[in-house]
């Protein structure tokens, strides 16, 4: 059972404790700490507490993460694109249309699949359907995942997650036309009440959401941009984007019915970088654009 133990600042005061959990760590999920917390997996000060608790400054919370029950997810052969593999962290490019982890009516030929067949050595903090997952992108996302192959890998990349010293940059193609050249939104995410399998921004149950943009290039209907990540809410960049009046071309939740002939977001998670887990070396790789995005400027270039 892996133990970690975390002190609560300022800027969590009076905050609920299942609350806390599953915003310090993008990948505790509330229901899966309020469980933890059910099984007295969780304690404040060394004392059992319940979902409910509100944190005091300098508590100090002792999370004790079951072990990884025996996985049973099977290993798929696939073509994966590494760009980077040592003992302790892998960094992969995942194309447009993949899965990173089995769910529900995808249980076989996500990323985790082809994973397990690449090397057996994955950080078990994040259980049976998720080995070696810090963090994610979503399936018609294309782009670069770093992966934890041991724990200590694992807490390392998370803490930095958390720090928000991760280095996350995407491209991606937006509907209309974006007169300033840069701009941050900051505006809390949270799931949708009226479509639980949306997010949008809410006060209500929203979580701090920074996402910085640049602008690269201007079209007749549509803008190239970059967006730095600062923190790493569900949908982010498709939620805030869709907030400031530019959601994503092709995207099938957030955005237009009318838009680019493309299936899927067109984003990409160019560039990642990170400080490796062992060496304190800060490490960071770009991969370029798929084809599909490549085409889809093409095509705005010769409207224009």
């Amino acid at each position: 059972m892996e133990v970690m133990q975390l002190v609560v600042n300022e800027e969590h005061k009076n905050e609920r404790i299942d609350k806390f959990l599953s915003t310090i760590n993008e990948e505790w999920s509330r229901s899966q700490v309020q469980q933890w917390i059910k099984d007295s997996h969780v304690k404040v000060n060394d004392k059992v507490v319940k979902g409910n608790y509100k944190c005091k400054v300098e508590d100090t919370i002792t999370v004790e993460i079951p072990a990884p029950e025996e996985l049973d997810v099977i290993a798929e052969d696939m073509n994966l694109e590494i760009y980077y593999e040592d003992s302790d962290v892998l960094v992969v490019n995942k194309p447009k249309g993949m899965v990173v982890h089995p769910a529900p009516g995808h249980y076989s030929g996500t990323l985790v699949n082809g994973l397990m067949a690449h090397c057996k050595d994955l950080s078990g903090i994040n259980g049976v359907l998720r080995p070696g997952i810090v963090h994610r992108i979503d399936k018609d996302t294309s782009g670069l995942l770093m992966v934890a192959k041991n724990d200590m890998a694992h807490e390392s990349l998370v803490s930095q997650l958390v720090e928000k010293t991760v280095t996350r940059r995407y491209k991606a193609i937006v509907h209309g036309v974006i007169s300033h050249d840069h701009g941050t939104i900051d505006a809390p995410i949270g799931r949708d009440k009226s479509d639980r399998q949306s997010m949008t921004v809410t006060d209500e149950n929203g979580r701090d959401a920074v996402t910085h943009f640049n602008v690269l290039k201007r079209f007749k209907d549509f803008t190239w941009v970059e967006c730095q990540l600062e923190t790493g809410r569900t949908h982010q960049i498709r939620v805030h984007m869709k907030y400031i009046g530019y959601p994503l071309a092709g995207d099938p939740k957030y955005g237009p019915k009318k838009t680019l002939p493309i299936e899927g977001q067109a984003l990409h998670a160019g560039v990642l970088g990170f400080v490796h887990p062992r060496s304190g070396e800060y490490m960071e790789f770009e991969a370029p654009i798929p084809q599909e995005l490549e085409d889809m400027l093409d095509l705005l270039e010769k409207r224009s």
